[in-house]
């Protein structure tokens, strides 16, 4: 009997730990169907993408709603009308205020629209340039086109936040001028206790007007500051995107974008000669032979620029068309000819890439060693 209970228990346990796969639930009861909800990017018929270029820069959030004015109480004397003058005027420059703060919350929300889409059309272009395309796409040209024009609405906000600021401004010395006017109040002759009740809780009201005013001059000026350095950095990107739509090929963020750009610029220097790189034996950073038409040079020439720039922020450059000392003086001459043009394309590309022109000396040289026409970028 003993052994019985046992072996009754082990197989209760197993049928518990194991059941069978019946379809059905181990007590008996019907199965139950469960519905789970698909997420968001499965309910997507395109895959989300995240953006690659960074993300603008943080507007202000802070919401400048100025509180109602105390209306004073006629007290019949010369400082009580006094008072009540000022009340109304403070009255109209806090009812300019409000209108002041919804202007600028309608510019941060069309701003933030903007850059949405500026943001997301460059990013559909960069996806499509790393993913590989034809050079010169009809397709990104188009959108490049509509990442220009976002861009123009951005600058458009930014005036449009300028002319606001000048519009604060006036605010805010009509609110100096009244806080001025209820201090020289006090000075005033023929007022009763009453009056200066009421002219004490005046300026204290002023002084809050004169402060949230200020507040809200402060951070517009941060948001136009803000705004004007992001639309630059942006508009150099997409001068070196264009270079990229039409070569078919991602090479990055602008040059001019880096850190030293925010340094002192150099003074451009001089052509140099070919007799001080004949004189000087210095190793080039980057070579390219036109040894054939259409030689794809842009982004070996992207990349080592930007680690170069990486390594030593306020470096210069010297451009040199290298050409073959070799054959008649005809041959010579016709070839130099050749090398410069090739040299003045590549300097396009540069400045397409970012470069500031000053940071570029274009030159010329012979060499025996060469056997086509070349470019040499030297870093200074």
């Amino acid at each position: 009997m003993g052994a019985a209970l046992l072996l009754g228990g082990c197989s209760f346990a197993t049928d518990s730990l194991w059941p069978a796969l019946t379809g059905r639930e181990p007590a008996g009861k019907p199965a139950e169907r469960v519905e789970i909800t698909p997420a968001p990017s499965e309910r997507a018929a395109q895959p989300t993408l995240a953006p690659i270029s960074p993300p603008p820069p943080q507007l202000g959030t802070t919401r400048f709603q100025p509180t109602a004015v105390t209306q004073p109480q006629a007290t019949g004397t010369f400082v009580g009308r006094k008072v009540g003058q000022l009340a109304s005027e403070l009255s109209v420059l806090e009812t300019s205020t409000a209108g002041r703060n919804g202007q600028l919350q309608q510019l941060r929300g069309a701003a933030t629209q903007n850059s949405q889409r500026y943001h997301g059309t460059i990013a559909a272009i960069n996806v499509r340039l790393q993913v590989g395309t034809t050079p010169g796409n009809p397709v990104l040209v188009s959108q490049w086109n509509e990442a220009q024009a976002e861009l123009d609405r951005l600058s458009s906000d930014i005036a449009s936040m300028n002319s606001l600021a000048n519009l604060v401004a006036n605010d805010s010395s009509m609110a100096s001028f009244i806080l001025e006017s209820v201090r020289a109040t006090y000075g005033l002759a023929g007022a009763i206790d009453e009056d200066h009740r009421q002219l004490a809780r005046l300026e204290d009201e002023t002084n809050r007007t004169v402060v949230l005013i200020d507040r809200l001059l402060n951070e517009l000026s941060e948001d136009v500051s803000r705004q004007t350095a992001y639309v630059g950095n942006e508009r150099r990107n997409l001068t070196t995107l264009s270079l990229a739509v039409k070569n078919g090929e991602l090479l990055g963020t602008s040059l001019a974008n880096r850190a030293y750009a925010s340094s002192a610029p150099l003074a451009s220097a001089p052509p140099t000669s070919s007799r001080s790189f004949a004189a000087v034996n210095r190793r080039p950073l980057v070579i390219i032979r036109f040894d054939r038409p259409d030689v794809p040079y842009q982004q070996a020439l992207y990349t080592a620029l930007s680690r170069s720039l990486e390594r030593r922020p306020q470096s210069s450059f010297d451009l040199v068309a290298v050409t073959p000392n070799q054959g008649t003086p005809a041959d010579v001459a016709l070839a130099a000819s050749k090398a410069k043009k090739s040299a003045e394309a590549v300097m396009r590309s540069l400045i397409d890439m970012g470069l500031p022109a000053n940071r570029v000396a274009l030159s010329s040289a012979t060499s025996a060693d060469a056997t086509t026409g070349e470019v040499h970028l030297y870093i200074r």
